[in-house]
């Protein structure tokens, strides 16, 4: 008779989907690299951008300062200067170099940051997979919280990217064109909703950043949204019409901007023989009239809902809203990597999420009763909670499974090179 020994399951392999996921925001960080050379990763086009292999160490500078070093027994950095060369913005983690200057760091090489990479992503399996129950439960949010920090700065490292190669005369492309399905765009539709007291906010269930709570209750009034985003064939009409030479549509600080910078058109758009291209990952091509526009500012998404006779959408008008479709849209997995026209009944609202981050109305600050966390991990929304304009949905380089109805992104109103576009909004 053969003696079968019982074997009790171990709590810690249901840990192991944390861990893929993990491992997995990891490996799509090192794939979209990988379609650069060693050249393009150094670079930095602007003080607002960062190089690529920066922001591939610094995302590994995240784990190793805010878990390994305090977690992890008888764990040393990979480099002591690391933490200075990768620090972003922790003042409480110690000095930063200069961020305007990234682009000088030749050193480390893409070759030692990759190294860098992998001996903290093993080391940080080893934490994952050795921790007790207790210390488990303490690390959870800390690794989520740098697993969605990774992401962010996937949909960074492609915007810089793009910024890079738009300043380029060849004209690269980070990836081919993926042809997308011809979608002619009519006049959008206008939803309507009812005005009254609604929660607004993160509902508890799942991971959200500090800055997305507390929910709490929002008096709207009846207002109505228009079912789509606008497109670039309306904003070529904005320009026809001398949108960006009619001081009357612009905010002050608006209109001192487009004189001090000379804007004529949305980012990266070109006039050509044949009419306007822009600039794109996958190079210049002719703009796409049905397409929604993208890369303009706060400033130019209000004076061009000025234009309209319209306003932009509050951030609770918008987030009511958005409970009318589901979260799923034009995401970095569609490997478009640009917004493209989207299908429209005129009875829900189209497009919310994916293809364009859509500006509010709305000042990013603290919701009533808002705290941030204490530490250095406090430092990662709340002291940003000044002059900047908040932004709702994703866009087409946001990783899929990243976004949520409440996730508040910022940007300063005259900044440009996010995949930002524009929706309209009235009173009812």
């Amino acid at each position: 008779m053969l003696n079968h020994a019982s074997h009790e399951p171990d709590p810690r392999d249901g840990r192991r989907p944390f861990v893929d996921r993990f491992l997995a925001v990891r490996e799509q960080s090192e794939q979209l690299a990988a379609r650069l050379m060693p050249e393009d990763q150094v670079v930095q086009s602007m003080p607002d951008c960062s190089p690529a292999k920066w922001h591939l160490a610094h995302v590994t500078w995240f784990f190793e300062t805010f878990l390994l070093v305090p977690h992890q027994v008888g764990y040393r950095p990979v480099h002591p200067q690391f933490a200075y060369l990768f620090n972003s913005y922790y003042i409480a983690a110690g000095d930063r170099y200069p961020r305007a200057q990234r682009g000088l760091l030749t050193r480390p090489t893409v070759a030692e940051v990759d190294a860098y990479r992998r001996q903290v992503s093993a080391a940080m399996v080893d934490l994952l997979e050795s921790a007790d129950d207790a210390r488990w439960s303490a690390l959870a949010p800390l690794v989520e919280t740098g697993i969605n920090h990774e992401q962010q700065h996937q949909e960074l490292l492609l915007m810089d990217i793009l910024n890079l190669f738009s300043r380029n005369p060849l004209r690269p492309a980070f990836a081919p064109r993926r042809p997308a399905p011809p979608t002619p765009a009519g006049p959008p539709a206008w939803i309507t909703f009812e005005g009254g007291i609604r929660s607004i906010g993160h509902d508890g269930a799942g991971f959200a950043y500090d800055n997305e709570g507390p929910r709490h209750d929002a008096l709207l009034r009846p207002f109505r949204l228009a079912s789509r985003p606008v497109d670039n064939g309306e904003w070529q009409d904005f320009i026809d019409d001398g949108g960006y030479q009619r001081p009357e549509l612009w905010l002050s600080d608006g209109w001192a901007t487009v004189e001090a910078e000379g804007w004529r058109a949305p980012l990266y758009w070109e006039r050509m023989d044949a009419g306007w291209s822009s600039m794109t990952l996958s190079g210049l091509h002719p703009v796409e009239r049905s397409a929604p526009v993208c890369h303009v500012s706060h400033y130019e998404a209000d004076a061009f809902a000025r234009w309209a006779g319209q306003r932009l959408p509050t951030e609770a008008e918008w987030e009511v809203a958005s409970h009318a479709c589901a979260t799923d849209g034009n995401f970095l997995d569609s490997g478009l990597l640009r917004p493209v026209a989207g299908m429209e009944d005129g009875s829900t609202p189209a497009q919310m999420f994916g293809d364009v981050w859509e500006w509010t109305g709305t000042p990013y600050g603290p919701y009533p009763g808002y705290r941030p966390p204490s530490g250095a991990i406090g430092e990662y929304n709340g002291k940003f909670m000044a002059n900047q304009m908040v932004l709702r949905g994703g866009c087409c380089v946001t990783p899929d499974g990243h976004i949520r109805r409440s996730y508040r992104n910022f940007f300063y109103p005259h900044q440009r090179w996010a995949f930002a576009g524009v929706r309209l909004a009235e009173d009812a």
